[in-house]
């Protein structure tokens, strides 16, 4: 893979990339973005930087009006125009202001390849060219993009840490925080809020957008997130009677989140409402992007996160449920473990006998994703280090197995490993039970969807090795990134996506994982770091 290395201030960042997209791009990525305000287009000239080696494309037009030959004779470029194919040396000249949130790329929403052309909207605005937001609303990431509503296509988008984690990694933490104290229930949701606010914001300083003519707002999330974001009915979900049934958590006073916004004052915003207590409207956009029920039966959605949500098709009805997975798989809840960012291992191969890391965008390593943890437990096991009850054995000296020395040191604990475990045995217990509810098994799968940021980087042949997903063919696993942002666009731009979305309410058979009798039973065999069996 080709390494940029960019000076930036008195740093020097050295930053893996795939060819094919522009420096400006690249740089976004990261923390270390350049300045702009034009959509990448060139029209601004701010995102300037200085080219000290590697080949690079032929200035265009753009750098020859705004830039001027002399500029360009010493290496000096617009980042927009410049599409790196190999290794590449530069100084950012302007480098953007810190901000909590980065830009979403083509990579990360895989799903998007996977819909068919909808019939958009007929819109009617007093707004010439109205822009619309779609907001997937993650107990960990908040995620949200811009779109042209008259095409449909992506202007921009970002995503960045829900600010609740501060009141509690998981949900039921979070929940019991609200129903202490009003203040803080006041505070969590005032937090998404401006969030959200500061997100849009970054987005129209930074590639030149006016809200002002955002005229439609979508959102989606777990059910949790958006009892919280209304101040509505959160209590409830800390009663198991609540589980199995909808819980009426819209919010009332939308017109002070446009103005808070600064967006078209008469902005229509809708919230898609849950389907039940743990099943929320993110699962629902993610069949609908997905289009799962639309198949044959024998079709699989996990949505993974710190909720993860599973959808299975048997060619009637879909069969949904929801697993506390924990915050393991986004790079919570263990002692090395970030989100999906820079400085994130993000994957980890073994050649011969030992561990190689790959990091997002950045070579030092300031922590592990979920999709690196799968890779290195599977290696473990692998190599003889792990046994498949989550011990380490003779060949790992001491309690931990040591990731990284340095400045920072690394591990990973046999603490991480149990988290990790009961991630996994809940999400297989799932699977195993809806599959069990359907009167199917593993070899009745034809196609899985992997949802969520976890499964942008995803392993799928180590993921089947240590139990996480149900051993079929890997080529009918599909890695779909976000699927509920996906088809929470398709609710902002298509009435075919309501219709679909009130068919599938329809269809729907909700199970609820603790009331099953042989739930113990599935979620110990599914502790073990092993294949999962098949039926």
């Amino acid at each position: 893979m080709p390494l940029l290395i960019a000076k930036i201030e008195k740093s020097e960042r050295r930053i893996p990339f795939t060819p094919g997209r522009s420096l400006r791009d690249i740089l976004d990525a990261t923390e270390s973005r350049v300045r702009s305000g034009c959509r990448g287009s060139g029209a601004c000239g701010f995102c300037r930087v200085q080219i000290e080696a590697g080949k690079v494309n032929e200035p265009t037009p753009n750098e020859y009006t705004l830039l001027g030959s002399a500029r360009l004779e010493k290496g000096i470029r617009l980042a927009c125009q410049v599409m790196p194919e190999d290794d590449l040396r530069i100084v950012v000249l302007e480098p953007a202001p810190k901000s909590n949130w980065r830009s979403l790329f083509a990579e990360e929403d895989e799903v998007r390849r996977i819909k068919t052309s909808l019939t958009l909207r007929e819109f009617q605005s007093e707004v010439e060219h109205p822009y619309g937001v779609a907001v997937d609303l993650g107990t960990t990431r908040i995620s949200l993009s811009l779109l042209e509503l008259s095409s449909g296509k992506r202007l921009a988008g970002r995503y960045g840490l829900n600010p609740q984690m501060r009141f509690g990694s998981d949900i039921m933490t979070r929940l019991v925080a609200a129903s202490e104290s009003q203040i803080q229930a006041q505070t969590m949701r005032q937090q998404v809020i401006e969030a959200i606010g500061e997100a849009m914001l970054d987005i129209a300083t930074r590639e030149g957008i006016n809200l002002k003519i955002v005229t439609r707002l979508a959102l989606v999330g777990n059910t949790a997130m958006l009892t919280l974001l209304s101040g509505r009915n959160y209590g409830m979900l800390l009663q198991p009677s609540s589980w199995m049934s909808y819980v009426d958590c819209l919010p009332q006073d939308t017109e002070s989140w446009a103005v808070s916004w600064d967006i078209y004052p008469r902005a229509r915003i809708e919230v898609i409402a849950p389907l039940a207590g743990f099943v929320g409207s993110d699962l629902l956009a993610g069949v609908v992007a997905t289009r799962v029920t639309e198949n044959e039966a024998g079709a699989l959605l996990i949505d993974f996160g710190t909720n993860s949500e599973i959808a299975l098709w048997d060619g009637q009805t879909l069969w949904v449920t929801s697993a506390a997975g924990g915050p393991a798989f986004e790079g919570s809840g263990t002692s090395c473990g970030i989100p999906a960012e820079p400085g994130a291992v993000y994957r980890v191969s073994l050649e011969n006998g030992e561990l190689d890391f790959a990091v997002i965008a950045d070579g030092k390593v300031r922590g592990m994703c979920g999709s690196g943890l799968i890779d290195l437990i599977a290696n473990l096991v692998k190599s003889g280090r792990l046994g498949k009850t989550g011990r380490f054995t003779s060949n790992v000296p001491g309690e931990c197995f040591k990731l990284v020395e340095g400045e920072q040191n690394l591990y990973l604990t046999k603490g991480d490993v149990d988290v990790f475990q009961r991630a996994k045995a809940a999400i297989g217990a799932g699977i195993n039970i809806l599959l069990e509810k359907a009167g199917m098994g593993s070899r009745n799968l034809h196609r899985i969807c992997i949802g969520g940021a976890f499964g942008q980087f995803l392993n799928v042949g180590n993921a089947q090795d240590i139990g996480l997903l149900p051993n079929i063919q890997t080529d009918l696993i599909e890695l779909c990134g976000n699927t509920a942002l996906a088809g929470c666009e398709w609710f902002l731009l298509s009435s075919e996506a309501t219709k679909s979305l009130e068919i599938l309410t329809e269809q729907v058979k909700i199970i609820n994982l603790a009331q099953c009798d042989d739930f113990e039973d599935i979620f110990f065999k599914n502790l073990y770091i092993e294949p999962m069996a098949g039926s």
